[in-house]
């Protein structure tokens, strides 16, 4: 019998699992319809080439040195890659189709460009003319910058081997085929496999790569998602298409932080980088409103002032809604429960909503007091002054606990005209600040309420 004869196999289209029949759920990822058959190609045999092998080398004889570094002349895209691009890496940008993706990148090819660098676009999903008419708006016009329309990944692996560009762009993963595989471009089998030999000959070529992928409608990267270990920097692009404003985030970056945030704001001219993210964020808030109120995050390296808002209201339904945008759903459940436990206040016959405004989504949990506060201000009608800002993060005893980066974050409120910092008790101890800021030291929930609504 031929055991070299290729089987079919059925492969879920978000996760990679396959299976030797069909399944209507996918027991990894738990997606529903996802499975479709491919053809699984037995590998070649290699032969094993013992007199070339890798010997191992005591660490003390690697040479080490730090990563070198090529700026995009964009310095909100260089924050979230750390600095820079480091050449010969790979990157995944990922993001809804039309959010703005290949017009960052195309962007950030025009300023090395600029810089005499050699960047080579290529393109799968438009036609040369259409991406001349996206560089002319946007004022891109450079004799080092290369257009190509490709989607046989041997032919753009000859153009990159060939060419050998400063930077290359793959606009979309999902474009790019390999006639050998029999399933259609943008499947699972040809995405991992494109994926692999772009990502390899870029490092051969030492030439850094972006990748773009689409996200589903679920917000994960589907296809792509196979190539998240193969890379060495996934970023994703977010934000609403009804809405200027992006927002660029690391999900992985082996040469820098996985918690910088970019901010842009989308124009007619292409996509603009907002230098003072903190001011715009707070820039719509409106003067002397019950239920909202500002703090201070930290988003990587650097602090944000934003606005918390909250709305609670009688409810309507047998079964109250408890909402939240930008915030983690079950931690606003908590701070319901701690405030109903420890301070005496009934939510249960109250929606609760919750937004933060901007589209950032807050991940440290230095914004509870903030929400607190906003949530008995709505459930109070009591106004919070706009020259307040409140920080900390809140225990299930209702205590009010430390938080990092105090001195980042009193800086960024001073800065910003605040006058009042209500802040944990344990943070406040020998810092040094501006004497336009009155630091207001808290230790437990009741305590905040008492010194806002007195």
């Amino acid at each position: 019998m031929n055991q070299n004869k290729n089987r079919s196999v059925f492969v879920c289209q978000t996760c990679a699992y396959s299976s030797f029949r069909w399944l209507g759920r996918c027991p990894e990822c738990g997606g529903w319809n996802t499975f479709t058959e491919e053809t699984d190609m037995p590998g070649r045999p290699s032969a094993k080439k013992r007199s070339s092998m890798t010997a191992p080398v005591a660490i003390g004889q690697v040479n080490a040195k730090a990563e070198e570094r090529v700026s995009t002349s964009i310095q909100e895209f260089d924050r979230v890659l750390g600095g820079g691009l480091v050449p010969g890496s790979a990157i995944l940008i990922g993001g809804a189709p039309g959010i703005g993706k290949s017009t960052l990148l195309l962007q950030a090819g025009g300023g090395l460009a600029n810089q005499g660098k050699k960047v080579l676009y290529i393109s799968g999903e438009e036609s040369l003319q259409q991406i001349k008419l996206r560089a002319d708006r946007i004022g891109i016009d450079s004799e080092t910058f290369y257009l190509a329309s490709e989607t046989d990944v041997e032919q753009v692996i000859h153009l990159l081997e060939n060419e050998r560009p400063d930077l290359a762009i793959i606009d979309s993963i999902q474009t790019v085929f390999f006639d050998g595989l029999e399933s259609i471009p943008g499947n699972i089998s040809q995405v991992r496999f494109c994926g692999h030999r772009l990502i390899t000959t870029a490092k051969q070529c030492n030439v850094p790569i972006f990748l773009v992928g689409h996200v589903t409608k679920e917000g994960s990267l589907a296809g792509p998602r196979v190539l998240e270990h193969l890379v060495d920097c996934l970023l994703l692009l977010e934000g609403d298409g009804l809405h200027p404003y992006r927002v660029l985030r690391t999900a992985k970056n082996r040469f820098g932080s996985t918690n910088e945030v970019g901010l842009f704001e989308m124009t007619g001219q292409g996509i603009e980088q907002v230098e003072n993210p903190s001011a715009y964020l707070i820039s719509q808030k409106r003067n002397m409103a019950s239920g909202t109120v500002v703090t201070v995050t930290i988003e990587g390296s650097r602090p944000l002032l934003i606005e918390v808002q909250a709305l609670v209201t009688q409810s309507n339904y047998g079964l109250p809604q408890r909402t939240a945008n930008g915030y983690d759903h079950r931690r606003l459940t908590m701070l319901l429960a701690v405030l109903e436990k420890k301070i005496g206040m009934r939510f249960g016959n109250q929606d609760v909503f919750v937004n933060i405004a901007g589209g950032i989504r807050l991940q440290e949990p230095s914004a509870d007091l903030a929400v607190i506060a906003a949530l008995v201000s709505s459930l109070r009608e009591g106004m919070i002054p706009n020259n307040l800002a409140v920080v900390g993060e809140v225990g299930l005893t209702g205590e009010v606990r430390g938080i990092t980066y105090v001195q980042k974050r009193i800086s960024e409120a001073a800065r910003l005209g605040f006058q009042r910092l209500f802040l944990p008790k344990t943070s406040v101890n020998e810092l040094k600040h501006p004497e336009s800021i009155t630091l207001i030291p808290v230790q437990t929930v009741e305590q905040l309420i008492e010194e806002i609504f007195k």
